[in-house]
């Protein structure tokens, strides 16, 4: 998607100079919308600032999901399903569009009026705290911006690196100063004072940095206390991680440099050991070498 596209609405028709994803909504037993043809820009892209908090309706395992065989006919395999109730997410929503859910991005399968529900894949149970919710739970929600849409947070891809554990929530005037631990080892160099953090699919501005024993602060205002659920949680609870974007492709290229590095004082070694091997060759012979006398003789 093109992020600085213009775009208009007119009688729910979203129209572009650039090309758009053209929708039509189906009809199935949970989806109640009407089959009005529109088209719709949304970038897979959020901002960290959370729309609402929504309801875990249910996470279930479901038996009748239809995947794709070798064969290309469909069959019916095992999956885990979330669903949550939630309101200004539904907005606009479509099969297929990208909901952000506890800052995990994820593809609304199915909606009605009042829920949608996500897949959920191994690696999305294996990376966040999705698989841990309960019927009950309130999450955090996030639709996907829509070109032209304010950022005020910054650029979150819902993709969640690893989990943390909350170590400490100490008040602060009217802050809420809270610790995460337990953050991998190798995203630390992506984690700085004053830098961009997601927590939760919260965005986040970094306070105070370990290192060494993995762990980083920020800070909530007033306003965001009563916004996102991260208040709620309790000590040792978990949550979600993304780190920077740019912190990631930063950090990447260093430790490519750092490999470079590494190489080129690897092969000046063995150049070095050779030339030296050939000097000393060279020594040898020049000090064994038979004399002009002894030659004559």
């Amino acid at each position: 998607w093109d992020q600085n596209c213009s775009h208009s609405r007119d009688n729910n028709v979203t129209t572009c100079a650039y090309p758009t994803r053209t929708t039509q909504s189906h009809t199935n037993p949970i989806h109640n919308n009407n089959n009005t043809k529109r088209t719709d820009q949304r970038p897979m892209v959020f901002s960290g600032i959370v729309q609402e908090m929504g309801t875990v309706v249910a996470l279930e395992q479901r038996d009748n999901i239809k995947i794709w065989s070798e064969g290309g006919t469909k069959i019916a395999a095992t999956g885990t399903v979330l669903v949550v109730q939630m309101e200004k997410g539904l907005q606009d929503a479509y099969e297929g569009c990208s909901i952000a859910i506890n800052g995990v991005c994820l593809t609304v399968t199915e909606f009605d009026k009042k829920t949608a529900a996500f897949g959920l894949a191994p690696e999305t149970l294996r990376r966040s705290n999705l698989g841990m919710l309960k019927k009950g739970d309130p999450v955090n929600v996030e639709p996907s911006l829509k070109a032209g849409d304010r950022n005020s947070g910054h650029y979150v891809q819902g993709h969640v690196n690893c989990t943390g554990q909350i170590l400490k929530k100490t008040q602060d005037g009217d802050s809420l100063r809270i610790r995460i631990g337990n953050v991998k080892k190798d995203l630390m160099p992506c984690i700085v004072e004053k830098g961009y953090i997601a927590v939760d699919g919260t965005s986040l501005t970094i306070t105070g940095v370990n290192s060494t024993e993995c762990w980083f602060e920020f800070m909530l205002i007033s306003h965001t206390q009563s916004a996102v659920i991260i208040p709620l949680k309790k000590i040792g609870d978990h949550v979600n991680i993304e780190v920077d974007i740019m912190a990631k492709y930063s950090n990447e290229q260093v430790k490519a440099l750092e490999d470079t590095i590494q190489s080129l004082k690897k092969g000046a070694l063995i150049t070095f050991g050779v030339s030296a091997v050939a000097a000393a060759t060279g020594l040898i012979y020049y000090f064994m070498r038979p004399s002009p006398a002894s030659r004559k003789n």
